[in-house]
């Protein structure tokens, strides 16, 4: 590829389209394989399997995945611990090497990576070729700052006389690594890569809903080079790994993006069950708002909502789910916002004209029809949308319109929980105080926009939004996209644990911990 791919250049080149279909092809001769488990040098077949099927369409079966019972997590975990030993032990320009190694692996399966993406998740190509990119880029944007760290191995000043003084930093051990359906590759990319680069070693288990994903990051991992042992790929219901994993004194961290539901409580047990406090890495959601003021320039607005709110169906953590909007100017934005969505196309992600394709699963149409409901009774009112997708292509998989609700009182449970579903609501303001109140109202703070073209309406939302990514006037997406090297995807209060965020220059530093060194050479 002569340029790579980012959120923002899409739909930039054509050449990709013949690429892509060609790559579905190759993907669906694969369909239906029994895939392992792998600890170490071996693949481990479960007494138990479960099956993956397409949400493009329930009739497609991916494959069959092992249900890894308690004894294979220990396994790993042991396994792990030996090749510790090894990988820590690797020089940091050594390890720099090998993920070098891997990123160009992944750069000639791009197109094989992103059809099953678009299969396993149902993301349309554009966006499924563009997260394969992301973690493209943020194994070599990694590796340049490791590399421009010198390893973080810092000489100091003297303490004292003769003191030759240095603060290395060094891994931790053992990583679990938990990721989740939406980013099936560059989320679980970019936990493994952050904990294996650093020299740790890593038990992955990727989602029930994606482990295909999981299983093409493994192989890219192995093919460049990461020996056996220092990643083991585990797949199976998440209840029969949370004890093991919490309460394993072997573990030494824990690396984990989803719900925060699960998160908060893979949190508390993981530090209650340890005698003393360990890292975790946790991405765990957000509610993301989107301001808009009577200075917006309203045709950039409707664009980068839109594309915010209905790209992959909201099912994203940095998706805008909440807008608001100055009072005096709320008519003529609800008017191009409705125009601007009947636009969408909704239907089978592997068609190059669709936008939209399905949710994840059954459970999130069951729960999109909750929230419809419930925000009716509330006395919102569905300005468009608001319907499952039954007839025809819809028939097999899990399809819902793009559905925008006016109405609803601004403390209504639809506007403080994540819904991951593509439910966009509205509400008004007459101050930006008031729009600034209302947008930090909530447990959340991963990503938030503003559209204005007054810069000191700018600068005011900067420094008073309580979000960690945040957005000005962003056409390509109103908070999503983040980028590798360009915007730390980093989650404040609910959202995150360790305040550092994915992609941005302090990321490495929560996979070590530091050790001073000092040598006193006496004259």
């Amino acid at each position: 590829m002569s340029e790579k791919i980012t959120y923002a250049t899409l739909m930039a080149d054509e050449r990709i389209h013949p690429n892509f279909e060609k790559a579905l092809s190759e993907v669906e001769k694969e369909f239906g394989k029994h895939y392992p488990l792998y600890i170490g040098d071996n693949e481990v077949f479960s007494s138990e399997e479960f099956e993956k099927r397409s949400p493009i369409d329930s009739n497609i079966l991916l494959g069959y995945f092992q249900q890894a019972n308690a004894g294979h997590i220990k396994e790993a975990i042991n396994v792990a611990k030996k090749a510790f030993k090894e990988w820590s032990a690797y020089d940091y320009r050594e390890r720099i090497k090998i993920f070098r190694k891997i990123a160009d692996n992944i750069e000639r399966n791009l197109y094989y990576i992103a059809a099953w993406i678009t299969y396993e998740v149902g993301k349309n190509r554009m966006e499924a070729i563009a997260e394969t990119f992301e973690a493209i880029d943020a194994i070599r944007y990694y590796c340049k700052v490791y590399e421009e760290n010198e390893g973080y191995i810092k000489k100091m000043g003297s303490g004292g006389p003769g003191e030759n003084c240095y603060s290395v930093a060094k891994p931790y051990g053992i990583w679990f690594v938990i990721s989740p359906f939406n980013f099936p590759f560059m989320l679980a990319n970019g936990m493994c890569l952050g904990a294996l680069l650093t020299g740790n070693v890593v038990v992955f288990k990727p989602t029930s809903e994606a482990p295909i994903g999981g299983y093409l990051l493994y192989k890219m991992y192995r093919e460049g080079g990461v020996p056996a042992g220092a990643i083991n790929y585990l797949t199976g219901p998440g209840s029969v790994f949370e004890e093991e994993v919490t309460k394993n004194p072997d573990v030494a961290g824990l690396a984990f993006t989803g719900s925060k539901e699960v998160g908060f409580k893979l949190y508390k047990k993981f530090l209650t069950n340890s005698p003393y406090p360990k890292p975790i890495v946790l991405e765990t959601g957000s509610k993301n708002p989107t301001i808009v003021t009577k200075n917006a320039d309203l045709d950039k607005a409707v664009e980068g909502i839109v594309r915010s709110a209905f790209g992959y169906s909201n099912q994203k953590c940095s998706a805008t789910s909440r807008v608001y909007v100055q009072r005096e100017i709320k008519d003529e934005f609800l008017k191009r916002l409705v125009e601007r969505t009947k636009k969408i196309v909704v239907g089978d992600p592997r068609k190059k004209e669709t936008f939209m394709g399905p949710v994840i699963n059954k459970k999130a149409q069951e729960n999109f029809i909750k929230y419809v409901e419930d925000a009716k009774k509330a006395g919102g009112e569905i300005l468009f949308g608001g319907n499952v997708l039954k007839e025809g292509q819809y028939s097999r998989g899990y399809y819902v319109e793009p559905t925008i609700v006016i109405g609803l009182p601004h403390d209504h449970y639809l506007f403080k929980q994540e819904l991951f579903v593509p439910i966009l609501l509205v509400d008004y303001f007459d101050t930006l105080e008031e729009a600034l109140n209302k947008a930090n109202d909530t447990e959340y703070g991963l990503t938030a926009g503003i559209f204005s073209e007054n810069e000191e309406e700018i600068k005011y939302f900067f420094n008073n939004i309580q979000f960690g990514v945040t957005y000005a006037n962003r056409r390509g997406g109103a908070t999503t996209g983040a980028w590798p090297g360009a915007q730390s995807f980093v989650g404040w209060k609910a959202s995150g644990a360790t305040g550092k965020g994915v992609g941005g220059p302090y990321y490495l530093l929560t996979y070590l911990r530091e050790q001073a060194q000092t040598v006193v050479k006496e004259s």
